[in-house]
């Protein structure tokens, strides 16, 4: 009997084209370089939900074994922690306008401790270097960058780490827990309101205890802002937020039974 001929198969360079499969890595690839991490922003008006998104995030993450680090950037509390309307709080990092976010991943790195993302809320008000830095510790160092925040100011104007954002993220994505104007239609746009009347002029960052306004004692800290006007006749004005739709934002219309609305603080 003649002997079978074997059959001699060319090798086959693993990177040459799979046809539909040549998109997807040979075997085994994936695990062989660190998974491309993400810089997200989820964006959206007062009271729409983004700081309890953001600890669920957090909680989320460090359930599978993840390492996180919360920053925030002042947040409504005044003080160094990311806290929600509904009842939640978690200690954060403030950042200040020179901090390097590289370095402080950095120095937590030096002490032996992990971080695998980062959780930032209030993120609308980062410089624009705080945006590149994020984006360069998720390009280089596969640090997921989570950002929560406020897409445009009183004056309907984008804030400048949420123009920054809308730049460089890999993804933004609107909060779709729906806020409602006093007239029914949703909210998207949130006001300040000085003693009584929508104002258009003062500095973009005002901050203050909801809790203690909430309860009729505005103890908040203020970080400028207001009516100089008002300030002029020795009598501190009263200011807070409210979120309304575009029409009634343009208008100034706060109707007839606006309360005081999500956010209260009198000015130091």
């Amino acid at each position: 009997m003649l002997e079978p001929v074997p059959v001699i198969r060319e090798a086959r360079d693993p990177r040459e084209d799979r046809g539909a499969l040549s998109s997807v890595p040979a075997a085994g690839n994936r695990r062989a370089t660190p998974m491309p991490a993400q810089l997200k922003f989820f964006h959206g008006p007062m009271d729409c939900g983004k700081s309890t998104l953001a600890l669920q995030i957090d909680h989320n993450h460090a359930r599978q074994g993840r390492h996180g680090m919360l920053l925030v950037r002042y947040d409504r509390s005044g003080g160094a922690a990311i806290t929600t309307r509904v009842g939640l709080a978690r200690a954060a990092i403030e950042l200040g306008d020179d901090t390097d976010i590289r370095l402080l991943v950095r120095e937590h790195w030096a002490a032996g401790r992990a971080v695998d993302y980062l959780i930032v809320d209030e993120a609308g008000f980062l410089t624009a270097a705080h945006v590149d830095q994020l984006a360069e510790l998720a390009d280089d160092s596969h640090v997921d960058v989570y950002c929560f925040g406020l897409a445009t100011d009183f004056r309907t104007e984008l804030l400048p780490g949420a123009k920054r954002l809308f730049e460089l993220a890999d993804e933004t994505v609107p909060v779709h827990v729906e806020v409602l104007c006093w007239c029914g239609r949703p909210g998207r746009l949130n006001a300040r309101v000085v003693d009584g009347r929508v104002v258009r002029e003062g500095d973009t960052v005002v901050v203050a205890d909801t809790l203690a306004a909430d309860h009729g004692t505005a103890g908040g800290t203020g970080a400028g802002g207001g009516d100089d006007a008002a300030s002029a006749t020795g009598v501190e004005p009263e200011v807070h937020y409210q979120v309304l739709c575009r029409t009634h934002h343009r208008r100034g219309d706060l109707g007839t039974a606006a309360g005081r609305g999500q956010l209260a603080l009198e000015l130091p």
